[in-house]
């Protein structure tokens, strides 16, 4: 009988700054998260889903939380411009 045990390491990115959308995508998938829903402001709102619930189980820092979180809360605000823009036009 062989057992699989994972184990998973607390955040291990201090000192690297996540810049961008993309890099919040690499940080989720360091957890084995994968998000692809095919409606990005979805999208956007499970990996902030996401990102909490990592938080919250301890497996991220503050300073990570706060600044994927940031990151996130943009591009939706950019997304919901773009859709609002649609709309009007």
């Amino acid at each position: 009988m062989t057992i699989m045990i994972t184990i998973i390491q607390k955040d291990c990115l201090k000192g690297i700054a996540m810049k961008n959308f993309y890099d919040v995508q690499q940080l989720l998938k360091r957890y084995g998260i994968f998000i692809y829903i095919g409606k990005r402001l979805a999208d956007i709102e499970l990996m902030e889903s996401e990102i909490r619930e990592l938080y919250e189980a301890k497996l991220l820092e503050i300073e990570t939380f706060q600044q994927a979180m940031l990151i996130l809360r943009a591009e939706r605000s950019k997304e919901t411009n773009i859709i609002g823009e649609k709309k009007d036009g």
